[in-house]
C-alpha cells in the first residue's frame, strides 16, 4: 500500500506544482493547449507505439473496444434523461457527462502499476472511448441542442482520423493483425521509448495547469448531482468488469480502475463551441479530477 501511496502522491505533486507554477505567473492559461498539444500529438501516441510492440494481443481483447464505446453509450444515455426537456440542457448534459479522460489522466496510472499489458488494455478500452470522448458526444448533444434529427457520420469520421491517438492506435492494429504481426525496427522503439517516458510527467503537469473551478456557486447542486450519477455508475461497472469478465485477473484490475477516469478532457471545449455554459463544463471538469485521483488510488490499493 505505502508503494501505490507514494506513486499516486507523486502525480498529485506534479499537478500541485503545474497549479502552483501557472498561479505564480511561471505558465500561462494558453500553455495549457502547447502542451496539451505536445502530449496528445507527440508523447501519448509514441507510449502506445512503445507498449503495444511489447504485448501479445488476442483477438478475444478486442472485446475491450466495446466496452469503451459502451461506457460512452450508457453515460450519453443517461446525460439525456437528466437533460429533461429543454434541449440546451441535454446537450449539455450528454457533453458533460460522457466520455473518459485517459490519455492525460488514466494511462500514467495502468502503465505504471500494471506494465505493458495494462498499457494494452487501457489503449483497447480508449480506443472506443475515442469515438465518444473525441467527436460522438459532440455530435450528438449538438444533434439534441439544434432539434435534428439526422445523425451524420462524416464529421465524427473526421474528427477521429485528425486524432494523432487514434492514428496510433489504428496505426499498431494493421500493423499487427493485417501486416502478420509485423515489428518496427528496434531504433524506431527506442525513439519511441525516450518520447514516452516523458508522457506521465507531462500528463500530469499539463493537468495542474489546466485546472480550473470557475463554476456558479448556485449551480452547486447540478454539479453534485452530475457528478453522483457519474461515480455511481463507475463504482457498480468497476465491480462488474472485475468480478464478471472472461478476462485474466490483470486486465481485471486495469479496467476497475479505467472506469474511475475523470469526464472526457475535450468536453469543455465543446460546451464553447456549442456556446454552452463554458464555466459550468470547466467546474465539473476540474473536480472530477479530484475524485478520480481519489477513487483511483482506493481501487489500487484494493486489488493490488
Amino acid at each position: 500500500m505505502e508503494a501505490i501511496l507514494m506513486r499516486a502522491g507523486s502525480f498529485m505533486a506534479v499537478i500541485i506544482l503545474g497549479y502552483v507554477l501557472k498561479k505564480v505567473g511561471f505558465f500561462k492559461e494558453e500553455d495549457f493547449y502547447v502542451m496539451s498539444k505536445i502530449m496528445v500529438k507527440i508523447t501519448l501516441p509514441a507510449s502506445i507505439i512503445v507498449n503495444f510492440s511489447q504485448t501479445k494481443m488476442e483477438p478475444s481483447m478486442f472485446l475491450l473496444c466495446l466496452l469503451g464505446f459502451g461506457g460512452g453509450i450508457l453515460y450519453m444515455a443517461l446525460g439525456w434523461i437528466m437533460g429533461g426537456k429543454d434541449p440546451d440542457e441535454k446537450g449539455f448534459q450528454i457533453l458533460n457527462l460522457s466520455g473518459y479522460s485517459i490519455g492525460s489522466f488514466t494511462m500514467p496510472f495502468t502503465s505504471s502499476f500494471f506494465g505493458p499489458a495494462g498499457v494494452v488494455v487501457t489503449s483497447l478500452f480508449d480506443t472506443g472511448n475515442a469515438v465518444i470522448a473525441l467527436g460522438g458526444s459532440y455530435s450528438i448533444g449538438a444533434m439534441v441542442k439544434n432539434r435534428e434529427k439526422k445523425f451524420s457520420f462524416i464529421p465524427l469520421c473526421k474528427t477521429l482520423l485528425c486524432s494523432v491517438p487514434f492514428d496510433a492506435y489504428l496505426f499498431m492494429y494493421i500493423l499487427y493483425w493485417l501486416l502478420a504481426k509485423l515489428k518496427l525496427p528496434t531504433p524506431v522503439l527506442n525513439i519511441a521509448q525516450l518520447v514516452a517516458n516523458a508522457n506521465a510527467f507531462l500528463a500530469m503537469l499539463m493537468l495542474g495547469v489546466g485546472f480550473k473551478l470557475s463554476g456558479d456557486r448556485t449551480q452547486m447542486s447540478k454539479i453534485v448531482k452530475m457528478l453522483g450519477v457519474r461515480y455511481g455508475v463507475a463504482v457498480l461497472t468497476a465491480a462488474a468488469f472485475y468480478f464478471l469478465l472472461p478476462f485474466s485477473l490483470e486486465y481485471r484490475k486495469a479496467l476497475a480502475v479505467l472506469v474511475f477516469s475523470p469526464i472526457a478532457a475535450a468536453a469543455p471545449a465543446f460546451t464553447a463551441d456549442l456556446k454552452g455554459d463554458i464555466n459550468l463544463a470547466s467546474a465539473v471538469n476540474s473536480l472530477s479530477i479530484i475524485i478520480s485521483m481519489f477513487c483511483i488510488t482506493c481501487v489500487l490499493i484494493a486489488v493490488l
